[in-house]
């Protein structure tokens, strides 16, 4: 199963190059093929047997509200806040009871959570000005990897991502990369449209 959701990404890159080409607004320096965009989430799924893979990559900024390492209480308060909800991916993303699933293993990863960050050391001493203070361009991102295992997966028809909405409002819309026993699938949803089809 590990090797099915590795290689998601490779089955996927002319879609995403495709995708990046269409892009107007971004900085040739910093292009990547998973541009990082506020309000937009991704989520690819994949359903092997009993085992259901979810990864869901998000800018902090639709979780929390903000990309700054956080310093005041508050936004501490805030961090853990999320990432206590985000340790619950059976109440973010809608499975039918009757498939039985539990978690077997997750893995959340942010530098907003205390991992080491994703960006350039350099690039943080490149954002201050004269006086010291800093100036915050870089863009972080929160990562979850959960793996379930569902008694009767047969039953997963759909999943809901209403409650992944709701939770975080700021999130716009996910794109979705879904492999199932259908196949393989590539959609947008959004919290009008929050349910898809395995």
């Amino acid at each position: 199963m590990r090797r099915l959701i590795l290689a998601l990404p490779f089955a996927l890159l002319p879609l995403a190059i495709a995708q990046a080409a269409d892009e107007h607004d971004h900085d040739p320096q910093h292009a990547s093929l998973a541009p990082h965009e506020h309000g937009i989430g991704r989520l690819n799924a994949a359903l092997d047997g009993q085992t259901l893979e979810l990864e869901f990559d998000s800018p902090a900024m639709n979780l929390l509200g903000f990309e700054h390492v956080a310093s005041t209480a508050q936004d501490k308060a805030k961090v853990a806040a999320v990432r206590a909800q985000l340790e619950k991916p059976l109440a973010l993303f809608g499975l039918p009871s009757k498939a039985g699933c539990t978690v077997a293993s997750q893995e959340l990863n942010s530098p907003l959570f205390g991992d080491k960050p994703d960006v350039d050391d350099d690039h943080d001493e490149d954002a201050k000005d004269a006086d010291g203070h800093e100036h915050h361009h870089d863009h972080s991102e929160i990562h979850a990897h959960y793996q379930l295992t569902c008694a009767t997966p047969g039953v997963l028809e759909h999943l809901d991502l209403a409650n992944l909405f709701n939770t975080f409002p700021a999130t716009q819309k996910i794109q979705v990369q879904l492999i199932g026993p259908s196949g393989q699938q590539g959609v947008e949803v959004t919290a009008k449209a929050a349910a898809l089809k395995f």
